[in-house]
């Protein structure tokens, strides 16, 4: 999905709330149980609680409608994203809103199912949901959201002096099939395989290259899940800590490809 837009709908008096909604499929778009059109689909309403449902059309498969409750700001515009699925585990979604701060500077809350997955910041690790930081830079950020289990989502949206940005978003569970062909092909599973290094361990660091902030160390011979790969610098994302009790999303971090192997097998 594209990034999160802010901007004021206009000077109505009394000012409505809108709402812009984006979705992988059309979808007929209903609001407090009347039809109101179909996605790609932006309106205003007036200001307070409205009921939202979303029923994917023209699909041949039992995909799976998506409903909840959206609290609408005078003046501002609420995005709404949905990605259907065939069950709603597999199914993401996003919902990004304003609210008056109170406050100069630019906040930013992040609320992710599930809870404590792990949240980026344009790429740096920021610790678990739920995220709250009550002055960021009123810029794009790209968000990044990450959890063992569930594929990863990532966006860009905008903060702004004033106002804090709620973000919040449901990550699909990873199940290893592809979703477009009914998961007939069989998932790739990759680790990644520490070697010998001269120091005898190996750096973990929040963001790729020798600039990322160190978080741990790693040994010879050791073997993580691999998440990602960075081209510009030959860095490895591995999941260096796995789920437990009090920390179900596990830790990630970057190493150098330098002192890594990638290898994969079917699953």
């Amino acid at each position: 999905f594209g990034g999160a837009i802010f901007f004021f709908i206009g000077f109505y008096s009394p000012k409505p709330g809108g709402i812009r909604i984006e979705t992988n499929l059309r979808a007929s778009v209903f609001i407090n149980g009347s039809l109101v059109g179909e996605t790609p689909y932006q309106g205003s309403y007036k200001s307070g609680k409205i009921i939202l449902r979303l029923v994917p059309q023209g699909s041949s498969k039992d995909l799976v409608p998506f409903e909840t409750s959206i609290a609408l700001s005078p003046g501002i515009e609420t995005v709404v994203g949905r990605n259907f699925a065939v069950s709603e585990s597999e199914s993401s979604g996003y919902i990004v809103s304003f609210e008056k701060s109170g406050q100069k500077t630019a906040g930013l809350a992040v609320v992710v199912q599930p809870e404590n997955s792990q949240v980026l910041v344009d790429g740096v690790s920021r610790g678990f949901s739920p995220y709250n930081i009550s002055a960021i830079s009123p810029a794009m950020h790209v968000v990044t959201i990450k959890s063992p289990g569930y594929l990863d989502f990532s966006m860009t949206i905008k903060t702004n002096d004033s106002y804090r940005l709620t973000f919040y978003a449901k990550l699909a569970k990873d199940n290893g099939q592809d979703i477009r062909d009914g998961g007939s092909q069989k998932a790739e599973k990759k680790t990644v395989k520490v070697l010998d290094t001269p120091t005898g361990y190996l750096r973990v660091r929040t963001k790729p290259g020798e600039g990322g902030e160190e978080i741990a160390q790693v040994k010879p011979g050791d073997t993580f899940p691999y998440l990602n790969f960075d081209i510009s610098t030959g860095w490895i994302e591995i999941q260096y800590q796995a789920s437990k009790s009090g920390l179900p999303s596990g830790i990630v971090g970057w190493v150098s490809g330098k002192y890594a192997t990638i290898s994969s097998e079917l699953k």
